[in-house]
């Protein structure tokens, strides 16, 4: 009892700073959920294209590497697909040359074309030589269609 007496009697007192404490905890309140819902937008904003680009050229190459011709085909324009069978495919990348590991070193984007710089560790197929793994650095050219990142290669 005491305290609501006190409170009512601070409100009659000082309203002036009674006021002024409940604003500025609003304030508060307001840019803590402004902060908030803008933090929501950026969770759903859309990657930048070399964030895609980056992501599709490692499942490409981990699918190649892998064996996974399949999923690499995919990843393929749709004008390639469309001239080239899978089989086709999996032939043009035959066991020459053995590649153990690729990874994303750059990319580098226009508004419908990048260039993603992978480095790849290949092991040369020689017969009587025993050559480690050899890094070795090529770009590969990602064209914008429908939307959507593929890798481009000449059919």
């Amino acid at each position: 009892m005491c305290f609501i007496y006190r409170l009512h009697n601070m409100k009659t007192t000082y309203p002036a700073m009674f006021y002024q404490k409940t604003l500025l905890r609003l304030n508060f309140l307001t840019g803590a959920l402004g902060v908030l819902a803008l933090a929501g937008c950026a969770a759903f904003a859309p990657a930048a294209p070399e964030q895609i680009v980056q992501k599709r050229a490692s499942e490409y190459w981990q699918a190649r590497i892998t064996g996974k011709f399949e999923t690499a085909y995919e990843l393929s324009t749709p004008s390639y697909r469309r001239l080239k069978t899978l089989d086709q495919f999996r032939m043009q990348f035959g066991p020459a040359v053995s590649v153990q590991d690729a990874e994303v070193a750059s990319v580098a984007c226009e508004p419908q074309k990048c260039v993603a710089r992978m480095k790849i560790g290949a092991k040369p197929a020689l017969i009587g030589v025993k050559l480690g793994t050899i890094p070795l650095y090529m770009d590969e050219i990602w064209l914008l269609e429908d939307g959507q990142w593929w890798h481009f290669q000449e059919p």
